[in-house]
């Protein structure tokens, strides 16, 4: 249980908002710099591309073991830790004489990610009442979407006047201020569970098993879809995955309580955040292509016309959290999807000679459609699990974001490379014209979710 006042819960607020403020910072900034690290260590792009996907695996395989950590032991104690790990590791990157080393460093960094990111939705959702959840979950996520507008054109900034190691040490100073709020403002909770125990199977099994799919979805393109070492990978995941489902619904105190998923709103709410991410993402591998490959625009220009649609998200995700405390998620859902499609489509008729315009416009219909509903939908899904699984509850979120994440790339990636076969400008605006096609139809997919989803 919880111990709070009627105004703490704002504080908290701030607390967990500069925390995804910071860590959604730190996830765009990076991607931009890999080009100057690869210079500046001299590295192969193989070696620089681990700084990202090592990150990436990670997080991914430890959501969940984090989340149920966190019902555990108290969903302060799992985050505050992550912050303190997170900060160190930033520093250590910062530091970092190699490449390798750095890429060590960030798979520390990623544990404290993971500590972060599977317990603030279930801090926010205990600290604030059902009434106002959609709203407390829509301002947080209106400071990842000003992390991820931030991010890019800071990371360049900073790369530019002092050095790459300064856009890891950036997270110092703000990671300190989330944590000193973190540590005054949320209050210590304790677990109401009567089985203490930790599911030490169930943990190392889904941790094999999602790494291992997350890294065969991750390489597929490069690979080859068809290659023995995709199709290895993805067999093995499934095998791993099959066994970690026959581990929980034979222990006492599963790792995953999967009777959270005999709530019909909890199972489509995950699907429905997996197809979105899968909308999300794209976007963000395609258009920088359609951008600067094939419009021939600079990389800072084209930075500058993305940051459309993270804007238009922070400013409608509270809005529609707000609105969704009085209506439900249903119609929000449906009509962000039904928008998100929209704007995909829109995205999708873009050409050599389209007006820059027209790129701006679909972006933002694209991010109305996501920040109409990406906090109903968070809402839904936090609301319909108990109290004592929420921390589970945070990290199946996060886990369907990472994966939406991946599988978005992947089958973007997948379309764009079997239209560029010939190497002509042509076959790239085919390859992201049909790409973000097959991503409209993901979208009217989650239309039919979100309208089922709560009958």
């Amino acid at each position: 249980m919880i111990t709070r006042t009627t105004d703490q819960k704002w504080f908290v607020l701030v607390a967990i908002g500069t925390g995804t403020f910071m860590s959604a910072l730190d996830g765009s900034v990076v991607n931009i710099i890999l080009p100057v690290v690869r210079q500046a260590f001299g590295s192969s792009v193989a070696t620089i591309e681990w700084v990202v996907t090592i990150y990436l695996l990670v997080v991914s395989s430890l959501l969940l073991t984090f989340g149920r950590l966190g019902d555990l032991v108290g969903h302060k104690s799992v985050y505050i830790s992550g912050f303190t790990i997170f900060i160190a590791s930033s520093t250590l990157c910062g530091l970092a004489p190699s490449a390798e080393i750095l890429v060590l460093f960030r798979g520390i960094q990623a544990i404290g990610a993971a500590m972060i990111y599977s317990n603030s939705p279930a801090i926010l959702t205990s600290n604030f009442p059902s009434a106002q959840r959609g709203k407390a979950l829509g301002l947080a996520a209106t400071m990842t979407y000003l992390g991820l507008t931030v991010g890019p054109t800071l990371g360049g900034w900073l790369a530019e006047q002092f050095s790459w190691r300064y856009v890891f040490y950036i997270n110092v100073p703000v990671g300190l201020i989330a944590l000193v709020l973190s540590i005054a403002f949320i209050p210590r909770d304790v677990s109401i569970e009567k089985e203490k125990k930790f599911d030490i199977a169930g943990a190392v099994t889904f941790m094999a098993g999602l790494a291992t799919l997350m890294l065969g979805l991750n390489k597929g393109a490069e690979w080859g879809w068809t290659s023995w070492s995709f199709l290895g990978l993805i067999l093995m995941s499934v095998v791993l995955i099959v066994i970690f489902v026959r581990t929980e619904r034979r222990s006492k105190a599963p790792m995953l309580d999967l009777g959270l998923f005999s709530n019909p709103l909890f199972t489509a709410s995950t699907a429905n955040a997996l197809l979105n991410y899968v909308c999300v993402y794209s976007i963000v591998f395609l258009i920088p292509f359609y951008l600067i490959q094939g419009r021939e625009l600079e990389p800072s220009l084209s930075g500058l016309l993305l940051t459309c649609q993270p804007i238009v998200m922070a400013v409608v995700a509270p809005i529609s959290g707000t609105l969704s405390d009085r209506i439900g998620s249903r119609t929000p859902g449906m009509i962000g999807m039904a928008i998100l499609a929209a704007g995909l489509f829109l995205l999708s008729q873009s050409g050599s000679q389209s007006p820059l315009w027209m790129i701006m416009l679909g972006l933002s219909i694209s991010g109305l459609g996501t920040g109409l509903f990406i906090s109903p939908n968070n809402s839904a899904l936090m609301g319909s699990a108990p109290a004592h699984r929420q921390g589970i509850a945070s990290g199946i979120l996060a886990s369907s974001r990472n994966v939406g994440m991946v599988l978005g790339i992947g089958l973007a990636g997948a379309i764009l490379t079997s239209h560029l076969t010939n190497g002509s400008q042509e076959g790239l605006f085919q390859g992201v014209r049909m790409g973000l096609l097959a991503a409209s139809g993901v979208a009217l997919l989650g239309v039919v979710v979100a309208f089922i989803k709560e009958r």
